[in-house]
């Protein structure tokens, strides 16, 4: 065993002993709510792509046109699927790692009470065409107050649990949930209102530091966080090296803040700020080899388990694209790949390999392993998930292949002025087309993964896992 390994978590926790600790229903509700968000985001997701091939699909009614429904999209993965998902394995996973009870299960519930009231009220003013107008950031600023609130309620909740904990030793995972708090705190003031009290080049910089932050050191650390526990839960093996996830965690929390500005190169901004953020693009790929390594250690002989573990697929396909993500990432943040591929569709299918084929399968993974545990029954159908499994990688990789190879052929054609900009846009055409299938094969990933989680849910037997 090398230096550093350690037992699987939670082994020394007395699981067994714990099974009546937990009451779970802050984590219950954040992850029903996340998935139904997720089936109702989908269908936005699914209608965006289908305007790309006919544009004028749905164009003659304003709440439905693509300007409104983009940032519905956007906000809605992120805001109503992917981080109360994660945030519900967040309410699972410290209790556990801390072996007591949450610190407060009624702030945990008033927390998922006023998150949903923020997602239900994006779905109602953002097509109403109110929004800030940035990327990433446009929930109206009562909303973007009310999730200050929400966000200042879930780090009371899992700091206080924490504080309390049995356990001296802490896993790696609540390094990372930490971070996640405190990172997610200076990342959403910046983006959302420190922008409004600039203009200019100085506006646009600090609206990509948010955007690239939000990927990187709100969606990353908790992902991980996610990650490190259930591939050790799920493939029943120890971590790799702890050491390991240490170096991966502090050196994702000196570099990626830094990095923000490689969106725009060739911009209006100074060229020491373009060379800092090359730099550090470049040196992300430190963190990104220490969680990789750390995970395919773990996973050493037993590459056979992937066959029959939905969860572990999961995870390690996720793992796969986070590696993929964080090569490409730092590629086009080179000045000559970059004057092709920035701003092309080269860009959504970057940012959705990593935000939905990287930390949704993650979030997926959670949910199909704590389904089961949080009402103690039976996962409704192990083949309807490993279904959902293959609709999702199927689609995904048309997906985002298409993108990257569509959107470099597209930054090819930009770089050629003798073509006219409207028929780089008819060139597209194809692209865009294998992008609306793939959506759909995506879409019935998602109807497949919500469909057997809330089976599993109303159908529930009274007996334990």
């Amino acid at each position: 065993m090398p230096e550093g390994r350690v037992a699987p978590v939670g082994a020394a926790a007395g699981q067994t002993a714990q099974q009546g600790l937990h009451t779970d229903t802050t984590a219950k509700w954040f992850l029903l709510s996340s998935i139904a968000y997720f089936f109702i985001v989908g269908i936005v997701a699914l209608t965006i792509a289908a305007k790309f091939v006919w544009p004028e699909l749905l164009g003659t009614v304003p709440y439905l046109t693509y300007g409104r429904l983009r940032p519905l999209h956007v906000n809605g993965m992120l805001f109503g699927w992917l981080l109360p998902c994660d945030m519900a394995m967040v309410y699972f996973i410290v209790p556990r790692l801390c072996g007591v009870k949450l610190w407060s299960e009624k702030l945990g519930v008033a927390t998922a009470a006023l998150w949903n009231v923020i997602v239900l009220g994006a779905v109602v003013m953002l097509p109403a065409g109110l929004n800030k107008g940035l990327e990433y950031a446009e929930l109206p600023t009562s909303l973007s107050v009310l999730v200050v609130i929400a966000w200042i309620m879930f780090g009371i909740n899992i700091f206080g649990t924490i504080l309390t904990r049995k356990y001296e030793q802490m896993y790696v995972s609540i390094w990372y949930i930490m971070g996640t708090i405190l990172w997610t705190a200076f990342v959403y003031l910046t983006g959302n209102f420190a922008t409004q009290f600039t203009t200019g080049v100085n506006q646009a910089n600090l609206n990509w530091m948010y955007v690239h932050n939000a990927v990187g050191l709100i969606f990353t650390p908790v992902g991980l966080a996610v990650a490190y526990y259930f591939i050790p839960r799920a493939s029943t093996q120890p971590l790799y090296n702890h050491r390991l996830s240490m170096v991966g965690f502090w050196s994702l929390s000196f570099v990626y803040v830094w990095t923000g500005a490689h969106h725009m190169l060739h911009g209006p901004i100074s060229q020491w700020l373009q060379t800092i953020a090359i730099a550090f693009s470049l040196m992300l790929l430190i963190p990104v080899w220490a969680v990789v390594w750390n995970f395919f250690g773990t996973m050493k002989g037993q590459w056979h388990q992937l066959r029959d573990n939905v969860p572990l697929k999961f995870l390690m396909s996720g793992t796969v694209f986070y590696l993929l993500t964080c090569f490409q990432g730092p590629m086009h943040s080179l000045r000559t790949v970059n004057a092709i591929v920035s701003k092309t569709d080269w860009i959504p299918g970057h940012a959705h390999m990593a935000l939905l084929g990287c930390f949704s399968f993650f979030a997926i993974a959670g949910a199909y392993y704590v389904a089961p545990r949080l009402w103690r029954t039976e996962l409704h159908s192990d083949a309807l998930a490993n279904w959902s499994f293959w609709f999702f990688m199927i689609g995904g990789l048309g997906f985002f292949v298409t993108l990257w190879l569509g959107g470099f052929w597209q930054g090819w054609q930009w770089n050629n002025p003798a073509i006219p900009f409207i028929d780089t846009v008819k060139a597209l055409h194809p692209v865009w087309l294998v992008r609306f299938c793939s959506g759909v094969l995506m879409f019935c990933g998602i109807v497949s993964f919500a469909y057997n989680i809330m089976a599993t849910v109303v159908n529930r037997r009274e007996e334990h896992a």
